[in-house]
């Protein structure tokens, strides 16, 4: 059932965006930007968060070569800049007959209501919450496992480092066993790029006057992964090439190995080894919230993710739409389906950018198709590696060093721009430029 045109004099079509990440929050500034500042639409962005970092950077605000402050951006000010509205809560429910979205009552950090239970009317949906780590149940470790999915758990991550680092310092306090050890379950890009940056940064730390720390004795850091070789999205080459710089770096690399428990002292696997670790990020496997399951009338698979059309309509309401990491959306070209992508999430909120106007005015949503640019992993300072693909490579073509470290860059540079423009992002960087100048190469708080 298609939207019907609206009547002259009513109100305006209203478009809900439930997801302020990659593909929500570019989703809402070009719709704000197109419909909401004529009125042809009203646009409102819902997140329970109050402002919006770029998920592949997390690895460097838990590492600490990044202060997120320097990057988040306020949706407040997002919405106001770019004509569409902006809400806090977190989805708890939809009521499809009525058309309704129902909103968790959110509460500060001390307990203390902040706003009531609400509803949230709506004539298109479109879910974007994104996914979080699956941890696929193994015992110990939403305890003891710091998964990196927010830039809290990030910051926390890297305030459990700093503090460690701190402690070991200390002539009169005994070190604990394996307690600037770290285990990072996962060799896909997340685990790997951490690996890199704590290599860098842990040594900088050290720099600051903690000479009671050698690096050489005390530090270790290990990266587990259940597969036969790590980052499986790159090609064999690739795979081994980066293997040999993480070895070279220091970085133990254990591959076939499946993850049995976790614990305060380190992580045991399916082999009987165990991993004496002070600090564990479980940074394998992701899932879509599990809110998604209880929808009524949605399909969702064994990922919670809601399967889609090539429309990204949703195969259980035409009205509503998934896009990003959320969203099961197949990929006939590789017989499976699109992976969970920064680029994906960008493709997507681009395509529903140009079609939900035309929804809007009761036309039917063109088909969307992905297309794969390739993928790339930053070893931060040591190198970047990575495979181009399709028109821009004419076919696959591997890539290693600065090359690939300036296309890397240029993600997050088209994820600014598609925010900002080109003005903002210009001042921005050169702002950043300068600050980090005159400031401390890693964040030491």
């Amino acid at each position: 059932m298609l939207a019907a045109k609206p009547v002259l004099g009513s109100s305006p079509h209203h478009i809900v965006i439930v997801g302020g990440g990659a593909a929500g929050i570019e989703l809402a500034t070009r719709l704000g930007r197109s419909e909401g500042r004529r009125g042809r639409a009203a646009v409102t962005l819902i997140d329970r968060n109050r402002t919006h970092l770029w998920k592949p950077l997390l690895h460097r605000v838990a590492a600490g070569t990044m202060d997120p402050m320097e990057h988040q951006i306020d949706y407040l000010a997002q919405a106001r800049w770019n004509h569409f509205r902006f809400q806090q809560g977190a989805l708890e429910g939809i009521d499809r007959t009525r058309r309704v979205l129902q909103l968790a009552r959110l509460v500060d950090t001390e307990g203390g209501e902040v706003l009531p239970p609400r509803e949230v009317p709506y004539d298109t949906l479109v879910l974007a919450v994104g996914s979080q780590s699956n941890d696929f149940g193994t015992p110990g470790a939403a305890e003891y496992a710091i998964a990196l999915d927010t830039p809290a758990q990030a910051s926390r991550f890297h305030a459990r480092l700093l503090n460690a680092c701190l402690r070991a310092d200390l002539d009169d306090v005994p070190n604990e066993p394996h307690a600037l050890h770290v285990a990072i379950i996962g060799a896909g890009a997340t685990g790997v790029e951490l690996s890199a940056e704590l290599h860098k940064v842990i040594r900088e730390l050290i720099a600051y006057g903690l000479h009671r720390i050698d690096p050489e004795r005390d530090i270790r850091i290990t990266i587990i992964e259940a597969a036969p070789r790590i980052l499986p999205a790159l090609s064999e080459r690739l795979s081994e090439t980066t293997r040999k710089l993480l070895e070279r770096l220091d970085v133990a690399v254990l591959t076939g190995a499946r993850v049995t428990e976790v614990s305060a002292q380190g992580v045991q696997t399916a082999s009987g080894s165990f991993i004496g670790a002070g600090l564990v990020v479980w940074a394998a496997g992701v899932k879509a919230p599990p809110v998604l399951k209880t929808i009524e009338g949605l399909e969702t698979n064994r990922l919670n993710q809601i399967v889609v059309h090539n429309t990204l309509q949703t195969t259980g309401d035409p009205s509503i739409y998934a896009i990003g990491d959320c969203a099961a959306c197949a990929w006939p070209e590789k017989d499976g389906f699109v992976p969970p992508r920064a680029q994906a999430a960008h493709q997507q909120a681009s395509h529903l950018a140009q079609m939900l106007p035309r929804v809007v005015k009761g036309q039917k949503p063109s088909p969307w198709r992905y297309r794969d640019f390739g993928s790339l992993v930053s070893l931060g300072k040591y190198s970047t590696v990575g495979s181009l693909m399709g028109s821009i490579a004419r076919g696959s073509l591997m890539i290693e060093g600065m090359f690939a470290r300036l296309m890397y860059l240029s993600l997050y540079k088209s994820h600014e721009y598609a925010l900002h423009g080109l003005a903002k992002v210009t001042l921005d960087t050169l702002a950043r430029i300068i600050t980090r100048r005159t400031s401390p190469q890693i964040k030491l708080h």
